[in-house]
């Protein structure tokens, strides 16, 4: 994509994220090291939020807030929710699972669309743990589509990884004190599949 600059594979051998924004800042002559306020699973498309300093790292990553679309199977039980269960995570697993001594965990959800066997949601995270809104869907019964961790591990739709896509990041400006919003536009799975439902 445009914007990204090339990397040298000898001193990066390792086209990451991270590894990008260190590139970015050599090219931009900008001395700092990587800080990332939000992150994304792997597998997840959409916005991460990153801090130039470790000053601004600390003003924003407290303050902004993650608004998510996502494909879940069947549908939930009411059109707009809250799920509050605590996430732990399961021994020697890189799962985590809802668990009465978790750490606290609150996703509120939106359905967008739904036709009984599948749905379109639209999520928000109050608290960031690991893996929330899959764990929190799939505990609810409805895991993502294309989800081979918490799902069935069944893929009829052929995706690369589960439908999660951070779609919209809102922060209040740490020196300006505006209120920006960033939106991303669906990745092309996302499309196909809202293409398929005509929607």
């Amino acid at each position: 994509p445009s914007g990204i600059p090339s990397i040298p594979t000898r001193r990066y051998p390792f086209h990451t994220l991270a590894n990008i924004i260190i590139a970015y800042y050599e090219m931009q002559h900008i001395s700092s090291t990587v800080h990332l306020v939000s992150r994304l699973d792997k597998d997840t498309a959409g916005i991460i939020l990153v801090a130039k300093n470790r000053r601004m790292h600390h003003l924003l990553e407290n303050n902004f807030e993650r608004r998510y679309r996502l494909w879940i199977e069947g549908a939930m039980p009411k059109e707009v929710g809250i799920i509050d269960a605590p996430i732990g995570r399961k021994a020697d697993s890189i799962k985590r699972l809802v668990m009465p001594k978790g750490k606290k965990a609150i996703t509120h959800y939106r359905m967008i669309w739904t036709d009984g066997k599948q749905s379109l949601v639209e999520a928000k995270l109050e608290t960031g743990r690991t893996h929330q809104i899959r764990v929190h869907m799939a505990s609810m019964g409805h895991p993502l589509l294309g989800d081979s961790l918490y799902g069935n591990g069944k893929n009829p739709w052929h995706l690369q990884g589960q439908t999660l896509h951070a779609a919209v990041t809102g922060f209040i400006h740490p020196t300006t004190g505006a209120y920006l919003e960033i939106a991303a536009p669906l990745p092309e799975y996302f499309r196909q599949l809202l293409q398929k439902n005509q929607l």
